[in-house]
Parts: structure tokens; C-alpha cells; sequence
């Protein structure tokens, strides 16, 4: 039985940047129209977490089922190592999705109706990454689908919930946290790309190859703060999104140096902290625009 702990564990937290940022960005977009709302935002926090910790259990239940998980070189995994059982597993994926299914349509029912439509596309893709027949995580779509929805639909869908309306700000700052959301899942394939082509999972890591998706993870890194040097023409107080800079660089150095394994599991907590304090900063320059 796997203990408390373990579940924890399993959820992934280093991955909670994820949901976090994009509603902290989204947040900041909705401020610089004059339109926060700090308990849309709260719901919307709500969402990302459940869809995060959702789509993490989906993963580890589908990746076990498959055997994917029986040699693996990153953080535990409760179905492949045998500390719970994949009915289990399952079961907290779906009460996770469940809740923020929930929070999603209180939010929609406050804002749009039609953001319903969005969120079972969100719930879907949650489900598809790992799971079905032919899941896209196991044909290197996996990074697309992060941007598209840990970066563009959740940074604008925030924004809309609070503004009912984006502008161009928004969306530089969803592509920007799309990118940094990307990396993360970036350096979590790289550093599997061996286990993951002995078990045929092809994640983007695995098609381009060890060198090309150091370089990737890099320039994701670089587009996100070429972005935030756009985001001065709103307002010059968006250069302090520069202070995550170096945070990236930390980051970046194990990927760099062309470490492998477990050495670049830092690299994906460096990554989402990069995101969340990035995330803060420019949040609090555009309010403060």
C-alpha cells in the first residue's frame, strides 16, 4: 500500500507550476484591463490544479498499464512500481478532473457559458495524452498540448473569465508561459529518452534525438524572456520579469553540461519555479501599469 507520502509523490508536485503560473499570467492580463477578480482567479486556480494532478494520475495509471513505467530512470510511479493498484490510480485521476471539471463550470456559468465546450476538450485532451488506443503523448505531441493548454488556453482562458475579452498582452504572455510549460515537459523526455524508446513511447524527446532536445529545452527557455522584452512596449515595469533570468540559467546548466537521468530531475523543479517567479513578476508590473 503506498503511504500518503507516496501519493503525493505521485501527483508529481514539481509539475503544480504548471497550473499555477498560467492563472498567476492570466490574472496579471485580466489586471492590465482593470478586470482582476481575485475569486474568478481562485476558481480558475482550482481548474489548472485539478487538470494538472488529474492528467499526472491518467499518466501514471496508463504508463503502468502499458508497462512503460517498469524501467524508469525519474521520480516514483505508484502503478509501475506496485504501490497501488491501477484501479486505484485511476480513481484518484478521475476525482481530480472531477473537481476541477467542477470548479470550470461555476466559472463558466459566472463568464461564458461556452467555455464548457473548452473545458471538456481540456478534459479529453487529459485523458488522450497517455490513455486510449493511440494516446499523442506516445507520438510526440505531448509538448503541443502543454503549450496549447497549460499556455494559451489557460493563460487566456483566465484572462476572458475575468475580463470577458483578451488583447495582445494576454497573448504574449500565454505564448511566453506555454513555452516555459513546455520546457518542463522537455526536460522530463529527455531525461527518459532511453526507457522511453526501449518501451516504444515516441515522445518529441525520442524523435529529435538527445542533442536537438537540449537545444529545444533552450530556446523555449530564450523565446519566454525575448517575450517578456516585448511585453515593455504596455509597460516598462515588465523588465522585472527579467529576475527569473537566472533561475533559467541554473536550469539550463545541467542540460548544458549534457548531464543525463536522475541528474536532471533539478532541472524540472528549476524550470517550474523559473515559470512562478517569472509568472509573479510580470503580474505585478502589469498591475502595477
Amino acid at each position: 500500500m503506498a503511504s500518503f507520502a507516496q501519493w503525493v509523490e505521485g501527483a508529481r508536485p514539481r509539475t503544480l507550476p504548471n497550473a499555477v503560473a498560467p492563472v498567476i499570467a492570466g490574472t496579471g492580463a485580466a489586471a492590465w484591463l482593470d478586470a482582476a477578480s481575485w475569486w474568478k482567479a481562485l476558481l480558475a486556480l482550482v481548474v489548472a490544479v485539478g487538470m494538472v494532478v488529474g492528467v499526472n494520475y491518467a499518466n501514471d495509471y496508463s504508463d503502468g498499464i502499458r508497462g512503460t513505467d517498469d524501467v524508469r530512470s525519474g521520480p516514483l510511479r505508484l502503478v509501475g512500481s506496485k504501490l497501488a493498484a491501477p484501479r486505484s490510480v485511476l480513481t484518484a485521476a478521475v476525482i481530480s478532473l472531477t473537481v476541477g471539471a467542477l470548479a470550470g463550470l461555476a466559472l463558466a456559468w459566472f463568464s461564458a457559458p461556452w467555455l464548457i465546450a473548452v473545458g471538456a476538450v481540456c478534459i479529453a485532451g487529459a485523458w488522450l495524452y497517455t490513455g486510449g488506443s493511440k494516446p499523442y503523448g506516445y507520438s510526440g505531441l505531448g509538448e503541443v498540448a502543454v503549450f496549447v493548454f497549460f499556455g494559451l488556453v489557460a493563460v487566456l482562458g483566465t484572462q476572458y473569465t475575468q475580463a470577458l475579452r483578451i488583447d495582445w498582452v494576454g497573448v504574449t504572455l500565454a505564448v511566453a508561459t506555454g513555452c516555459l510549460s513546455s520546457a518542463v515537459l522537455v526536460a522530463n523526455n529527455l531525461r527518459d529518452i532511453p526507457t522511453d524508446a526501449q518501451t516504444g513511447k515516441i515522445t518529441l524527446a525520442v524523435r529529435l534525438g538527445d542533442a536537438k532536445t537540449r537545444v529545444l529545452f533552450q530556446a523555449l527557455l530564450a523565446v519566454a524572456f525575448v517575450l517578456t522584452l516585448v511585453l515593455i512596449a504596455a509597460t516598462p515595469w515588465c523588465a522585472v520579469g527579467l529576475v527569473a533570468l537566472p533561475l533559467a540559467v541554473r536550469a539550463a546548466k545541467p542540460v548544458r553540461a549534457g548531464s543525463g537521468g536522475m541528474d536532471l530531475i533539478p532541472v524540472l523543479k528549476d524550470t517550474g519555479l523559473t515559470m512562478l517567479v517569472w509568472a509573479v513578476a510580470v503580474t505585478l508590473a502589469l498591475s502595477l501599469g
